[in-house]
């Protein structure tokens, strides 16, 4: 018996789970494969500036592994993970969880900029391939990258500075969702529907203080209201950089012999270095927290402010701990660091003014006047309105500064060492108190400043005033008055000239041509002698005679002797044509 296998023209399909995740979830692949080549770009950087280190360094205590171990541990300290030190003198582990801001810019934009190339990936115009979807690119690119920092936490917790799996459970993921979410927040052009979806969540009299009661309110408010908040943070950081700045020029010598003291050898030097450029955000921040009150600590009951400083007595030799105010009650010198949150307030406040007062705020954040280029007229904001608005502003300034707060301290040891630097809600809460306190007066005063009504002229009388001084306010005039005047003396210039040309006597115009007289068609082909013609002057005479050549008593007279010298020959039958002729379309003859 024959055996008959079944035959088919087509391929086996794919299981019904591969071809609904296919059809469902386009670019994921490369979302993920796009997330762990993020990862291990940061890595990579890492482990190259360490490698360098220890081979150029005239102790190296550990092999290569170690090297390695340390860059998984430095990768993992960026985003914020706390790293326990376990190699002590006293064998009781040591935190570490002092985290350099500066190192935090490499995941967070590689991150980004990984998420942002998900999306835009496939697209193509021409094509027609639509972006990938924003949760598949979201989920694909932290997904990727939370692989690869799983195994890196993995391989670093085998060192000497092992990382805290809590704060590994915390601080990675969410730095990678957050940073994955902007890119591809950025790559869809920055829409604000989710971030109004989030505040809906917020309590109801909150919400309404944030969102309003329309709409288009509500978006122009929490435009504002970030780009204010991003203006004030710029002038906290820029003004505790410039704090820093001096105090380290003051104690110069101090910051230079610590320097010194660390190391004699140069690649020992170097890297104190980089660690001292890698750590002047951390220390800017702590400058602003001082300029704002509470300052910041320096090891258990050891805290320095403006009013009073008080450093811990054993401070390790470093740069940037020298920088640190002499102990004592504070002097008029260091209070001046209180123009800091005073600068601040008054640019935020500033800035809800300038849009409040009738200039609106465009897409890409971007100021233009009313009725301008940039967009139609809008009308200007109220009072409750803009207060709001600077009380926004300020809040978002006030999580901002706590947020950097929080990130630039931290322990670096147990006891004395277990906190360093500021504490974040002291400083959000002092960064809100300034703030509101500056910002929303500020913009309260602007916007009545520049809606101010225009001060009425003063009444003039019949009296001259030529050659007398004249003061500012009569000169003061408003748009509406120089125009009026103007057009006043339009009207005045036209009627003069209306009145002038009435009275003035205007020249004859010359005598114009008249137009040739229209001659009937007659044959003359038979006196080659006879001229049409020669009855015409040969040119005008040069004294005008009180009788013309062409009056109408010359023209008959001319023309019955045309008539009488002419004889019909080629249209006999209709005479009448002689006296009336009509248009033809033939040619004339030559």
């Amino acid at each position: 018996m024959a055996v008959v296998m079944p035959m088919t023209h087509r391929r086996p399909s794919l299981s019904p789970l591969l071809t609904r995740m296919r059809d469902r979830s386009p670019g994921l692949a490369a979302s993920l494969l796009g997330g762990a080549v993020a990862a291990g770009l940061g890595l990579g950087s890492f482990a190259v500036l360490v490698m360098v280190l220890w081979i150029s360094s005239p102790y190296p205590d550990s092999g290569p592994g170690g090297a390695l171990h340390m860059a998984a541990a430095l990768w993992l300290l960026a985003h914020g993970v706390e790293l326990v030190r376990t190699d002590t003198l006293s064998g009781i582990p040591a935190p570490v969880g002092v985290t350099p801001l500066l190192l935090l810019v490499l995941p967070v934009w590689l991150l980004h900029r990984a998420a942002r190339d998900a999306v835009l990936g496939g697209a193509d115009e021409d094509t027609d391939i639509p972006p990938v979807p924003a949760r598949t690119a979201w989920t694909g690119v932290a997904l990727g990258y939370l692989a690869v920092g799983t195994a890196a936490a993995l391989y670093a917790s085998g060192g000497e500075l092992a990382p805290s799996w809590s704060w590994t459970a915390v601080c990675l993921p969410l730095l990678a969702a957050g940073a994955a979410g902007s890119g591809v927040w950025t790559a869809y052009g920055r829409p604000r529907e989710p971030v109004l979806s989030v505040l809906v969540l917020l309590p109801a009299g909150l919400r309404r203080l944030v969102l309003g009661p329309e709409a288009r309110e509500s978006r122009d408010r929490i435009g504002t209201a970030a780009r204010a908040a991003g203006i004030g943070t710029a002038v906290f950081v820029g003004g505790g950089a410039l704090l820093l700045t001096a105090s380290l020029v003051w104690h110069g010598g101090a910051a230079q012999t610590s320097f010194l003291r660390l190391t004699e050898a140069l690649s020992g030097r170097f890297a104190v270095l980089l660690l001292c450029l890698a750590l002047i955000p951390n220390a800017a921040v702590w400058s602003a927290a001082y300029a704002l009150g509470p300052g910041f600590a320096l090891g258990a009951h050891h805290t320095v402010d403006p009013l009073n400083s008080a450093p811990a007595p054993l401070l390790p030799p470093f740069p940037l701990l020298a920088a640190v105010p002499d102990a004592g009650t504070g002097t008029p010198l260091n209070w001046l660091a209180g123009l800091v949150p005073l600068a601040a307030g008054v640019m935020v406040g500033w800035f809800v003014a300038r849009v409040a007062v009738g200039q609106r705020a465009d897409g890409e954040g971007k100021l233009t006047k009313s009725g301008g280029t940039g967009g139609p007229a809008s009308t200007p904001w109220r009072q409750g309105r803009t207060a709001a608005t600077a009380l926004l502003g300020a809040a978002l300034c006030a999580v901002a500064l706590a947020l950097f707060a929080e990130l630039a301290g931290g322990p670096l040891g147990g006891a004395a060492l277990a906190r360093f630097g500021p504490v974040w809600w002291q400083t959000g809460g002092a960064a809100l108190a300034w703030l509101a306190v500056v910002a929303v007066p500020t913009a309260m005063g602007l916007r009545a400043w520049r809606l101010r009504e225009p001060r009425a002229p003063k009444p003039t009388t019949g009296a001259s005033t030529i050659g007398k001084p004249r003061d500012g306010a009569a000169e003061a005039e408003t748009g509406a008055e120089k125009v009026a005047d103007l057009t006043t003396g339009r009207r005045i210039l036209k009627s003069f000239t209306a009145a002038r040309g009435r009275f003035t006597r205007r020249p004859k115009a010359a005598p114009t041509l008249p137009l040739p007289v229209e001659q009937p068609y007659i044959a003359y082909d038979h006196d080659p002698t006879f001229d049409p013609y020669d009855f015409l002057p040969a040119g005008l005479p040069s004294e005008p005679s009180p009788t013309p050549w062409y009056d109408n008593a010359s023209r008959e007279a001319r023309w019955a002797v045309l008539k009488e010298a002419s004889t019909p020959l080629e249209h006999p039958e209709h005479p009448e044509q002689l006296e009336h002729p009509e248009p033809t379309d033939e040619p004339e003859p030559n």
